[in-house]
């Protein structure tokens, strides 16, 4: 539990690049354990078990990234706002307390920037959209590997909708084609000719 709420520390042990000696020293001192090499011997263990899975989930996210299509919308915005509007052409999402709405229609987002409970606006952004096979329902970890791939690249995420085989990724139109190149750059580096 100690090092499943230190998402680096997790990171440093799943690359394989973290000192265990004083990594052992820091886990004894916070959690007043006496022996030292338990704790490392544990260390090792766990970095070992957290590369086997970590192999599989990315092989297994890989291979649904291979075989979806990835398209690009530009032409986005979101609105999030706690009114909730009438909507054809947009779509919207029900939170607790606001709605967002990924719109493209003009005239929907001139009515919702004149809305009373107008939260926050991006305009100008860019959807990248994934159609996956129905696997990836049952896949623990895709999301988190498509968006720390987007993250290492420092691409920022203003939105992210995964649903059945959809999974819709908002980004500034700046970074939309890197996001695009990204993503289907791994597929053509991992299965050639896919």
């Amino acid at each position: 539990m100690y090092l499943k709420n230190k998402p680096y520390t997790l990171e440093s042990l799943d690359r394989d690049i973290v000192n265990y000696s004083a990594l052992a020293r820091i886990i004894q001192k916070d959690l007043q354990i006496s022996n030292y090499h338990a704790i490392k011997a544990a260390l090792r263990r766990y970095s070992e078990e957290l590369r086997r899975n970590d192999i599989s989930i990315e092989r297994h996210a890989l291979s649904i990234l291979a075989s979806s299509r990835i398209t690009i919308q530009s032409g986005i915005s979101v609105v999030i706002s706690s009114s909730d509007a009438s909507v054809r052409n947009s779509g919207k999402i029900k939170l607790s307390d606001y709605y967002i709405y990924l719109v493209t229609d003009r005239q929907e987002l001139k009515q919702l920037k004149r809305s009373r409970g107008l939260i926050k606006l991006h305009e100008d952004a860019a959807a990248i959209i994934m159609h996956s096979e129905e696997r990836l329902e049952s896949l623990p970890g895709f999301v988190a590997f498509i968006a720390s791939l987007l993250a290492e690249q420092n691409i920022n995420i203003i939105e992210f909708v995964s649903c059945y085989t959809e999974t819709l990724i908002v980004v500034s139109r700046s970074d939309a084609l890197k996001s695009h190149e990204l993503l289907t750059g791994i597929i053509s580096k991992t299965y050639p000719g896919a």
